[in-house]
Formats: structure tokens, sequence, C-alpha cells
């Protein structure tokens, strides 16, 4: 036990003299969750809600075009640059606009001749990143609000009595209309009556009024956007502290397996192995002293989560242990790498691939529940997965030990079966 204590407490000394790896392991992921987190939504409080960047060519001067253009302005989802249509087609081109809307000259009467008729419909040009195919069906349906209540206004409203005489003359003679030309016919008959009461009992300040209103067709209902979850409001720092965290102690792991590599190719366990030590007192050891140093990074690391980004944990007990179960695996993902590697150069590699492509099913990089659903499905064989979704059923989501403990026994379900296969190839070696 005495040599098992000082081989542990060497390790760790070493460890921490290391001012390199102390900054790529605990500063490195702080930044970089720090960076995404504030990507995923911050620490929740306040206005998160980021306005989409939408280019607008106002090419038409018509007074629909002209109310278009303006519900687009007051849109609190959308902060609009008015550019031409040359600056507007750069813009995008180079990635710094996602969407540009055109209204060309003639729209807004086009629109509303196209309104019932369903004939000839003006068109507008959108020009948008490839790359932001998301955002493009966003501003469509932001115009489709826009430019149906604006043109619906303008051909109902007590103003579109003209509109409403082209309608009735575009129309056959009664005798000669269809059956569906003829129910047309009755609404807009009826619809010219309404405006013209409208037109005649309207004052101008009243005029004015409406004008003001906007009126027309609007979208029929309105929304109450309430994000749930058992604990605290989500902090998007949170799940990145945890992805990060997951990443870099990972990457610890593996610093863990060259070292034995490196020391073996120096004969240091040859020389050990020649003391009265024992094979497993060498390996617990390393692994001991590599979960000790897990554990104390992911502490470290949310302390500063907590303290600069305000996440919280909501289960102390289920959070350490969590720390500690990741811990574990991550020491044992370490033996792994030096139980297999055969040379330093040859592991580094294979095991810096290997923990990218954990780290990335995991879901660390971007959150596992936008996956396709056989994704999600299959990334649960991956033990990155349950250990970022551990930690976020401690912090942002407020499960408490009872949500972290399906997650823990499968960090160290994970723990033992590396650690037994690295202790098994070690003793078949040392048989040679």
């Amino acid at each position: 036990m005495t040599a098992l204590i000082a081989l542990i407490r060497k390790d760790l000394i070493l460890y921490l003299r290391d001012k390199r790896a102390l900054m790529l392991h605990l500063l490195m992921p702080v930044v970089l969750a720090a960076f995404f987190g504030s990507l995923f939504g911050g620490s929740g409080g306040g206005d998160n809600t980021s306005k989409l960047d939408l280019g607008l060519v106002l090419q038409d001067q018509s007074a629909q075009s002209q109310k278009i253009a303006a519900g687009l302005k007051a849109d609190s989802t959308l902060n609009i640059i008015e550019l031409s249509q040359q600056e507007a087609q750069a813009s995008v081109r180079s990635g710094k606009l996602p969407v540009a809307v055109v209204i060309p000259a003639g729209f807004g009467e086009a629109a509303s001749a196209a309104l019932f008729s369903g004939r000839n419909k003006p068109e507008l040009p959108l020009y948008y990143d490839p790359s932001q195919s998301t955002m493009l069906a966003m501003v469509k349906g932001i115009l489709t609000q826009h430019v149906m209540q604006v043109t619906s206004s303008s051909v109902m409203g007590a103003q579109g009595g003209q509109t409403t005489d082209k309608y009735l003359a575009a129309l056959p003679e009664p005798a000669k209309r269809s059956a569906e030309e003829a129910q047309l016919g009755d609404f807009l008959t009826s619809l010219k009556k309404f405006q013209d009461q409208r037109a005649a009992t309207t004052t101008p300040a009243a005029g004015k009024t409406e004008a003001a209103a906007g009126g027309g067709m609007s979208v029929p209902y309105t929304t109450h956007d309430e994000g749930l979850s058992s604990g605290p409001k989500y902090n998007g720092y949170a799940h990145s502290f945890a992805g990060m965290g997951v990443q870099f102690i990972l990457f610890m792991g593996i610093n863990l397996g060259i070292s034995i590599l490196l020391e073996q190719r120096l004969g240091i366990w040859s020389r050990l192995l020649a003391a009265p030590v024992s094979l497993s007192t060498i390996i617990m050891s390393r692994a001991a002293a590599g979960a000790i140093i897990a554990t104390g990074l992911m502490c470290a690391m949310f302390a500063c989560g907590v303290l600069i980004f305000k996440v919280q944990i909501t289960s102390i007990v289920g959070f350490v242990g969590m720390a500690v179960c990741f811990g574990l695996m991550t020491a044992a993902f370490g033996l792994l790498i030096a139980a297999f590697g055969k040379t330093p150069e040859a592991a580094r590699g294979i095991a810096t691939f290997a923990t990218l492509i954990l780290v990335m099913l995991g879901g660390a990089w971007v959150p596992s529940f936008v996956f396709p659903q056989w994704m999600q499905t299959a990334t649960l064989i991956v033990p990155t997965r349950w250990a970022v979704d551990g930690l976020d059923a401690v912090t942002w989501r407020g499960l408490g030990l009872d949500g972290a403990l399906p997650a823990m026994g499968v960090q160290l379900a994970f723990a033992v079966v590396f650690g037994a296969l690295a202790v098994w190839k070690f003793l078949k070696d040392q048989r040679r």
C-alpha cells in the first residue's frame, strides 16, 4: 500500500508541474465552453433571442410595398438592412448575410390583383446562403405573414374598392359564369357593398386611424413560449461545460496512455518491476492518479461555470458521482491506449481520432437531441453520450441523483471493460 500511495503521489506531482498540460486541460475547455455556451443561449437571463439579419431591396414604391417593408422593420425577430440588389447579392454571396429579399417594382399592385384570381402571381426574389437553408424557411414564413396582412388590407379594406371593381370586371357575364365564378362574384359584390358603406361613413380622422392600425388578414393566434425543465432555467453554458469537459478530460486520458508508453520505452517500468513493486500496483497507481486528476479537472471546470457563468448544480452528490465515474472511465481509457498502443506516436494519432469521434457522437459539440432519430438511438452505445447527458441531468435539467444514476452506471461499466482489457493485455505482454 505504501508503494501504491507513493506512485500515485508521484504522478500527481508530475502532472501539476506540467503547466502546459494544466492550461490545455483546464483553461482551454473553459474558454471553448464559454464560446459554445453563448451560441446555445447563454445563461438564460434577459432576452437572449438574437435577431435574424435580413437584407431588403425595396424597388417598389407603392403604398402596399412600403407597408410590407415597414412591417418587416418593425418585426422583433428581424434586423433589416436596406441594400441595392447588387449589394444584397454580394453580401449573401460572401456570407455576410444569410438571406436577402427583393420587393420588385409593381409587386404591391400585382399581389393585390392575384389575391383572388390566383393568376399572374408576382415573384419575390430571395437570395440565401446555401449553408443557411433553415434561415430561408424562417424568412419565408415571416414574409407570408406581412405580405398577406398588407395585401388583404389593400383589397378588402374600405380603400380597396377599385381593386374589387377590377376583379368584378374580369369575371364573365353572370349568365356565363361557372359555379365557382358565380360564388366569387357574389362574394365580391358583397365586399363592394361593404367597402362603399365604409368609404361613405368613414371620416378622414377615422381613415387615418384605420390606416395606422394596418387592418387586413393576420395570423389568428399568438404564442406563449415557455421553456420547461425539471430544474433551473435553461443555461446554455451548462451543456457546453459538460461537452468541453468531457472532450478535454478524454485528451488527458490520451496523455496518460502515451506517458505509460514513453515510460516503457525509457525502461522505467522495467526498473519498477525489478524493485519490490508488482505490475498490478503500477497499473492501479496510474489508474488511481488518472481518475483523481480527471475528477479534479471536472470539478474545477464546473466551479468556473458556477462562479462566472451562473451554471447551477442541482445535485451535488449526483455531480460528484458523475465526475468520479467519468474520471474512472477516462483512466481506464488511458490504460487501454497504453496496453494496445505499440508506440507513443502511433497510439497518439489513433487515440486522438477515436476521441474526436466519441466526442462528436456523444453530443459534446452539438446537443444529441438535434441528431436524427436513428443516430440518437445508435449513440446510446457511446460512453461520452451518457457522460454528457448525466452532467446535463444534474445541472440545467435538475433531475437530481436519480437522473444521473443510469449515466454513472454506464461510465462504471465502460471503466470495468476498458480496465479489464488493459490488465489482460499488460499481463499477456509480461509473460512473453
